[in-house]
């Protein structure tokens, strides 16, 4: 242990790697991929210290420079900080989100990451302008408001806020706290066909900050989601935010 509280990685027995050096693959990717594997497996954790690329390289069988630009590729990922005067230190994983049509509790329980739900609100809402414009009701007409705070690794991640016509939000506050909203929606035949999203950022107020475990002023994404089924009606639209800190989108891009 460190004097600072820190395990340091003479204390996690970082796994050995043989390199391939007749690869195309460079070698420096090699050793990244390796340790990326080993912190996000949990078998080096966060709060691990690297206090030395030397000696580290040694281990690993790599040079230092190598050494050096696998460090930074993990640096560029967000797995690891450097800090001057310290060392590399793993922070924990990111969650990443495709930017596909599915619900953050699925992708969180599909990627081994045990989400937690806890229900801040359930309850009827009358629609205001907004609302019914996106539903294409009356306003004033009911609406079902949902309000979870997601957590993944016993820290939270996601408060969301859903809005839902009445005749397919049936469900109790402890079904939202046992299953996703998209799994209890398809359980009552929905079936979702496409979705406009929109993806931003803001810092936290002081209530959002408190309830993500963020400091005052945090750096939050933001995601609106307006959600269709195959016959063409909005069956939901959600308002999201999610510790920048600890999330992040991901999306592949292909060549025209």
């Amino acid at each position: 242990m460190s004097d600072n509280g820190e395990t340091t990685v003479d204390e996690v027995a970082v796994p050995p790697i043989v390199v391939d050096r007749r690869s195309p693959v460079p070698l420096h990717f090699q050793v990244a991929q390796h340790l990326e594997r080993s912190i996000t497996s949990g078998q080096i954790p966060p709060g691990t210290l690297f206090t030395n690329e030397i000696e580290l390289g040694e281990q690993l069988g790599v040079s230092r420079p190598t050494m050096r630009r696998a460090m930074q590729h993990l640096v560029d990922k967000g797995l690891v900080v450097r800090r001057r005067g310290v060392g590399t230190r793993v922070v924990q994983p990111k969650v990443k989100r495709p930017l596909e049509l599915t619900s953050l509790y699925d992708d969180l329980a599909a990627g081994g990451q045990g989400p937690e739900t806890q229900v801040l609100a359930l309850e009827e809402v009358d629609a205001d302008v907004e609302l019914a414009e996106r539903f294409g009701i009356e306003l004033g007409e009911p609406l079902v408001r949902a309000v979870r705070l997601r957590s993944a690794g016993g820290r939270p991640i996601a408060k969301m806020t859903n809005y839902l016509p009445p005749g397919i939000a049936d469900f109790t506050a402890e079904m939202l706290e046992q299953e996703g909203l998209y799994a209890l929606l398809r359980a009552r035949g929905v079936q979702m066909h496409m979705a406009t999203q929109v993806v931003g950022a803001r810092q936290a107020t002081a209530s959002e900050s408190r309830l993500l475990d963020e400091v005052k002023g945090a750096a939050l994404l933001t995601m609106q989601r307006t959600t269709w089924d195959d016959h063409g009606a909005v069956v939901e639209y959600g308002s999201h935010v999610y510790a920048a800190s600890r999330y992040s989108f991901e999306t592949s891009l292909l060549a025209p």
